[in-house]
């Protein structure tokens, strides 16, 4: 398909048409019909334009959905298994019961997959074509070295700390591995299934390996033969408040309560719950809060609309009974809408009556039946039931707009003639990290940079055992057992290359360092990157060759 800009500008609609290679599986809209059919030649910087904006704000789609609402329906559901102590629900509740080492378990399964979402989903999207295989080895393998060179760095530019020694030492180990075992995939160029199932049963090996030396360190500390960690203070009282996982008007502080109790009606009660917005804290934000939250509030409104949150640290567990029965309907018929771009809801049972009319009609049923069994102020015994549906329906909506992104990044390629490997390591990984380097920053400015620079290495553990095992896996069939992964160009060596390099440097000079993490570690990673950048464009249009 890269071929189409070599032909006369009047024969690229008819190229992209007709040849194979330029059809785009999944998605709801056809990126590169939109681009070479519908703008004329002469438009071509306007649909880039347009394409890059709608790129940045799927982004804002994958981050607000992670974050509002599947890492809180996740906690729900591992609360209600009884999988941690307590809930962590904001950004900085979760790191601290990820590396407090209270709740191991919750940390490095649920959590992960909840702040890994967009990654594994997008390598999944990816992984399901093999055209656009490589732009999951360069999400994955980018994200990887962006995150232990740039974030770490950062970290440490930022507040000079002194590492955890043995989590570090694990977590560097574990990754070195998943990197050898995707470099010898590559190097074969296929990937059977029992390697898949080794991926996935290296990280169920990491997360016994987690739980066992917490057990240990818990077991020598009762018998006084480890010395306790290093202590950290509380969190300031006095910082910033976190949003929570979803925002309403109707959600009162102490000051706020009425005076003499009242029930709300039904109408109220769904009015407040489908707010976006919280006007108090509107009023007191800088203004650049303020335009990203406009551009956030349709995102938010339809997530609203059709993903339930159940949170267990509200006395009525976000129990909102006109919207939760609303949801009854809403979060089902998404899914069958989402799942194969719509492909199954459309389909006619019989030829006559179609999915989603089923759907609706089995929804509508249901959520009448629990309007007139529950009432607005108690939350019923079921409700936990809602947190599945929500992490069904948020996680279908995850996929959506990976597939979207996907797509588009596949159009660009097509448009500048560039690999997707180049892609995946650059917008693909920059974008699935923007969110760890904000939040990774943030808490080492707030006196956390060991807590930061563990998460570092520890998340994208998860990303790479989990997106490429389970990509890989969902791809093969009864007849069809292999998958093949041959690397498109030079790129892909120099870019494995790179992420084991810089993960052999982080292992041998942190230790040499006395795991005293300085401003000259920091620069060096930064610089390390920005090296690696040059080889890897210059490698790309092709200025260096081998």
């Amino acid at each position: 398909c890269w071929e189409v800009r070599k032909h006369n500008s009047s024969e690229w609609c008819r190229f992209v048409r007709s040849n194979p290679d330029c059809r785009l599986d999944g998605g709801f809209l056809n990126y590169l019909e939109g681009a070479f059919c519908v703008f004329p030649p002469g438009l071509l910087p306007l649909a880039v334009t347009l394409y890059a904006l709608w790129l940045l704000y799927l982004f804002v789609i994958l981050g607000v959905t992670a974050e509002k609402f599947f890492c809180p329906n996740l906690s729900a559901i591992s609360t209600n298994l009884k999988l941690s102590h307590n809930v962590a629900v904001s950004l900085r509740e979760a790191a601290m019961s990820v590396f407090s080492l209270m709740s191991p378990l919750h940390g490095v399964t649920f959590l992960a997959f909840g702040n890994g979402a967009p990654d594994v989903f997008s390598a999944v999207v990816a992984f399901s074509d093999p055209r656009t295989a490589g732009l999951a080895i360069g999400a994955v393998f980018g994200a990887g070295v962006y995150v232990t060179t740039v974030v770490a760095g950062g970290i440490a530019l930022v507040k000079p700390f002194t590492a955890a020694s043995r989590p570090f030492l694990r977590d560097v180990i574990f990754y070195m591995v998943a990197v050898f075992l995707t470099f010898m995939v590559l190097y074969f160029g296929r990937i059977t299934l029992g390697e898949a199932l080794g991926y996935l049963g290296l990280y169920v090996f990491y997360v016994f390996t987690v739980v066992l030396c917490t057990w240990i360190h818990r077991r020598q500390r009762a018998e006084g033969l480890a010395p306790p960690r290093p202590w950290e203070p509380e969190l300031p009282t006095d910082a910033e408040e976190p949003e929570s996982s979803v925002t309403n008007s109707g959600d009162y502080g102490e000051e706020y309560q009425p005076l003499l109790p009242s029930r709300e009606t039904s109408l109220r009660i769904l009015t407040a719950a489908l707010s976006p917005l919280d006007y108090r804290k509107w009023r007191r934000k800088p203004w650049y809060w303020r335009l990203f939250k406009v551009f956030k509030v349709p995102v938010e409104l339809v997530l609203l609309l059709t993903v339930p949150v159940v949170d267990p640290d509200k006395d009525d567990l976000n129990w909102k009974r006109p919207l939760n029965c609303l949801h009854l309907l809403t979060s089902p018929l998404l899914c069958v809408l989402t799942l194969k771009s719509g492909a199954y809801g459309l389909y006619q049972i019989q030829g006559i009556f179609p999915v989603w009319a089923l759907v609706t009609l089995v929804g509508s049923v249901l959520a009448v039946i629990i309007f007139l069994t529950t009432s607005n102020e108690e939350p019923p015994k079921y409700h936990c039931v809602f947190a599945f549906l929500g992490f069904l329906a948020s996680a279908m909506w995850i996929n959506a707009a990976a597939t979207e992104l996907v797509n588009i990044l596949r159009t660009l390629g097509v448009i500048f003639q560039l690999s997707n490997t180049v892609l995946g390591l650059t917008l693909l990984a920059w974008g699935n990290s923007i969110g760890d380097t904000f939040s990774d920053l943030t808490m080492a400015r707030q006196g956390y940079p060991r807590m930061a620079f563990s998460a570092c290495f520890g998340g994208i553990i998860f990303n790479i055992l989990v997106g490429v095992g389970l990509g890989c896996l969902l791809q093969m069939t009864s007849s069809q057992l292999v998958v093949k992964l041959e690397p498109d160009s030079l790129l892909v060596w120099i870019l494995a290359g790179a992420l084991g390099l810089s993960l052999v440097f982080s292992f041998v000079s942190v230790p040499v360092q006395c795991f005293q993490l300085g401003k000259a570690y920091g620069a060096c990673l930064i610089l390390y990157y920005l090296a690696f950048l040059c080889v890897a464009l210059l490698t790309e249009f092709r200025v260096i060759r081998l």
